[in-house]
């Protein structure tokens, strides 16, 4: 890379080049720090031809052409820098009047290029002070003398005029404006210079810090590609076992239609030598000859000899255990895969990208999440009311929705619904149709009969009358079995029974997702908590109801 195509601060290649009046380019970032030390001053320099400007430049996106800018869409201009100061007019122009370049503090006056002239060549003005013009003359006044600021009061750290060392500062530690600035101006020289090292070590930071970021771009671009590389192996085993049962099943078949073979033959060996046998008993039966029958007689009075045993299917031999190993084998890995992927995504969550190491200096400090003001009292609740509607597609086969699908009762005879995946066939639940996630929500039901109310993964099977189709016997559902005799929390087969012993028909749940909780309330003031399940919530959860007599949500009124 070229010297053109580099920042003269950071010594990088240029990041939002802009350039500046004297034709310079540097990063936008890196001029914008270089240049806010010099605000307090206002004279802003170029750090590489040190040309100077006042006020600060309005800078301007710059995209030189290299390549690893092509992509760059056109940028639209910045705007610009708070300007500290105001452009003064020259007070001695007539018509349209010229930008003064200098200001005298004995005439209290603007001057152009052309009309301070005289105050280089007359002697007249020689004991006048000419200074650049940097704006805000009447400051440059005394308020109450109106003569020209050209003392300083050390004890009231004001500047003063003559008449001010008469009266006001009588006696006052007073010297001379420029003597003043000779002091103060090495404490300025001080700090800029430790600016400058500051900036020095901010760049160096900036540098740093996108450094990292880019390596850590790197080793997530090589964990995808490791990790691509693991399953795509992973397929091709679960693949090459699926070709070892299916060579499985094709050898048994083969070897049980080889043998079924056997017996075919061997059964139809026997009826043709049967058949024929037959044939002779007719024939014998049907002879006049009376010497032939009696001759022939005894040696076919004599009944057959079966050949082959009696053929039937084994009842105990099926192909359904290989279905039923290939299942396990699925559920196995599933189980697998949802174990280990809960803790890898414990591990990167709990671990902090960045840490804060305060300028002050003190011991590392790791970003912490901010506890939010956790609700009381119901008007609290109700500020994260949600409105929710029983979703049709899953309701149990015994189950029927009223009052646009807010309530459901459970009736004894079957309801004719369509077939659909999402149907629970096993047992008498239902969900809700609205996703609920990533913020606070708040609902509430009245129920009648033992029901269990709770939330759960839209991946939550439900098929079959086995323990991951039940509301809170899984890893994939939380729930509250309500009942009269009392309360017990259900999750992943784990049963607690509650102490709470006051019938509620009314409850109250409030899902905190991104605070990986969900609450169950009787409904008081203040609220009295039922039961709270913490969890690491990693999908989109659905409300969801075991319904034993009825369960309606009930309507409520969001608080703002």
């Amino acid at each position: 890379m070229t010297d053109s195509y580099l920042c003269a601060l950071c010594a990088e290649g240029l990041r939002d080049p802009v350039s500046i009046p004297c034709g310079d380019t540097f990063c936008l970032e890196c001029i914008k720090i270089y240049w806010d030390q010099s605000d307090h001053i206002g004279v802003y320099s170029c750090p590489q031809c040190r040309a100077t400007f006042t006020p600060r430049p309005v800078l301007r996106r710059n995209v030189p052409s290299v390549s690893h800018h092509e992509s760059h869409s056109p940028l639209p201009e910045l705007a610009p820098f708070p300007n500290l100061k105001r452009d003064a007019l020259c007070d001695f122009c007539t018509g349209r009047r010229n930008r003064a370049i200098k200001s005298c503090l004995v005439c209290l006056a603007y001057y152009c290029e052309t009309h301070v002239k005289p105050h280089y060549e007359s002697a007249t003005f020689k004991r006048h002070k000419l200074v650049d013009e940097t704006g805000h003359l009447d400051r440059k006044i005394c308020p109450q003398h109106e003569k020209g600021l050209e003392l300083f009061c050390r004890s009231d750290q004001m500047c003063i005029c003559v008449l001010c060392t008469v009266r006001e500062h009588r006696s006052h530690n007073t010297v001379s404006a420029e003597e003043e600035r000779a002091e103060k101006q090495k404490v300025l020289v001080v700090t800029q210079s430790e600016a400058q090292h500051i900036i020095q070590e901010r760049m160096k930071e900036l540098q740093e810090l996108r450094h990292n970021v880019e390596v850590m771009k790197g080793n997530a671009h090589r964990a995808q590609a490791a990790s691509d590389k693991i399953f795509s192996e992973m397929l091709q085993s679960v693949e090459r076992w699926h070709a070892e049962i299916c060579q499985l099943i094709q050898a048994n078949l083969q070897a049980a239609m080889t043998q079924a073979q056997g017996y075919v033959e061997r059964l139809e060996q026997e009826i043709m030598e049967l058949q024929r046998r037959d044939a002779e008993l007719r024939q014998i039966l049907e002879t006049e000859d009376n010497i032939h029958f009696l001759q022939n007689f005894q040696a076919l009075s004599v009944a057959p000899e079966p050949m082959v045993p009696k053929v039937l299917i084994n009842p105990e031999f099926s192909f359904g255990e290989v279905t039923k190993t290939a299942t396990d084998i699925k559920e196995h890995l599933d189980d697998i895969c949802k174990r280990e992927l809960g803790n890898i995504s414990k591990k990167v969550s709990d671990i902090p990208v960045y840490v804060l190491i305060p300028r002050s200096g003190g011991r590392f400090k790791a970003p912490t999440r901010v506890d939010h003001h956790e609700p009381k009292t119901r008007a609290d609740f109700l500020r994260y009311a949600v409105r929710l509607t029983f979703n049709p597609n899953t309701a149990y086969k015994e189950l029927v929705l009223s009052e646009g699908n807010r309530r459901v009762v459970r009736k004894r005879a079957v309801q004719f619904y369509p077939e659909h995946a999402e149907r629970f066939d096993g047992f008498c639940q239902i969900l809700c149709a609205e996703p609920l996630s990533g913020a606070r929500f708040y609902w509430e039901v009245e129920w009648s009969g033992e029901f269990s109310i709770g939330v759960a993964y839209k991946s939550i099977s439900r098929k079959g009358k086995n323990s991951h189709s039940l509301l809170g016997y899984n890893d994939r559902s939380w729930s509250l079995l309500c009942s009269e005799s009392g309360f017990s929390a259900w999750h992943n087969k784990m049963d607690k029974d509650l102490p709470i012993s006051v019938r509620a028909t009314r409850i109250g749940v409030y899902l905190d997702f991104a605070g990986n909780s969900v609450s169950f309330y009787t409904i008081s003031e203040p609220m009295e908590l039922i039961h709270r399940f913490q969890a690491r919530f990693s999908e989109p959860l659905f409300a969801g109801f075991g319904v034993g007599a009825s369960v309606s949500l009930c309507e409520l009124e969001k608080h703002t």
